[in-house]
């Protein structure tokens, strides 16, 4: 019963959090240049649902943030490495950090629209300039939208990452990034005296890239906890369900559907989940999904 009601609290928080950033143009700008823009929604579920957090912009270890400047638009997703813990670390404090300064950062119009990798070192350089230090780790991934040119700017450290389909077919996604199996890249603090023990990338080593949107593309934005138990055609047939969609509640709608799915296959020990053949491959006798933090960000692109 108590699963239950988290359960509810979780897809409300979900659907209040929900965001609709598409406004029509009617007559009196009908000769302008038709501006490119967001329509998203979110949701999540924390791994534990019993010490989850489920505040505005985090589900457990995970955090998200969505900020707009002038002629802008910006998603981002971090995951929080949940090792941590067994130091009496809170893992969800670094990567709530960094995204909470990112959205700051872009709501001053303190970035480069261009230059997302830029936008995560500048979050990062801050956590280690922070007056309380803040150890742990966390994985990120931030997309930037020009609204002007309807270009999509993307920086991803780690494996958080995104996915656009558009007319039914994946044409863009991030690339993972791994040290070796089950050990992304990451961006870390550590504690006093344990710098050289941890693993530590620079958030310049972020994968980056740049490209063209068209109307009615959708965006999926997400850590890993979808990606290591969502198979891609079942994400992909979820996303063109809303190809061109510009009902929030609709998006919404899908939006639960992915996480709430993501959350399913993480608990099923029988599934041959993503994780589990990446698992095989790297010589490990696996099978089952992988328990994880959830979050997921969709949007479709309204020109």
């Amino acid at each position: 019963m108590q699963s239950i009601y988290w359960t509810g609290r979780l897809l409300s928080r979900a659907l209040w959090n929900g965001i609709s950033n598409y406004t029509a143009c009617t007559d009196p700008c009908a000769n302008k240049r038709r501006e490119a823009s967001f329509v998203s929604a979110v949701c999540g579920f924390p791994k534990d649902f019993a010490r989850g957090r489920i505040r505005k912009g985090q589900f457990g270890d995970d955090a998200w943030f969505n900020a707009k400047f002038k002629t802008v638009e910006v998603l981002g997703v971090a995951d929080g490495v949940g090792g941590w813990r067994h130091y009496g670390i809170d893992p969800g404090e670094f990567s709530n950090f960094l995204m909470r300064t990112c959205e700051r950062l872009v709501t001053m119009g303190r970035f480069t629209p261009s230059e997302p990798a830029g936008l995560l070192a500048r979050s990062y350089y801050e956590l280690l300039e922070n007056k309380q230090p803040i150890p742990g780790s966390s994985t990120a991934c931030v997309i930037v939208l020009n609204k002007e040119t309807s270009s999509i700017y993307a920086a991803n450290i780690g494996d958080s990452g995104f996915v656009v389909v558009r007319r039914g077919e994946v044409v863009h996604r991030s690339s993972e990034q791994q040290h070796y199996f089950n050990t992304p890249f990451q961006l870390s603090s550590p504690p006093p005296g344990h710098s050289g023990l941890v693993l530590s990338d620079r958030p310049e080593a972020a994968d980056t890239s740049s490209f063209g949107v068209e109307d009615g593309d959708v965006i999926l934005l997400a850590t890993d906890g979808v990606f290591d138990n969502v198979p891609d055609q079942l994400l992909v047939t979820e996303m063109r369900k809303v190809q061109g969609e510009r009902d929030p509640t609709k998006l919404q709608g899908v939006a639960n559907s992915i996480a709430w799915m993501a959350r399913s296959l993480a608990f099923d020990g029988a599934f041959m989940s993503p994780f589990a053949q990446n698992a095989r491959e790297n010589g490990i006798d696996a099978i089952g999904g992988k328990p994880d933090d959830i979050t997921v960000l969709l949007a479709t692109v309204a020109i």
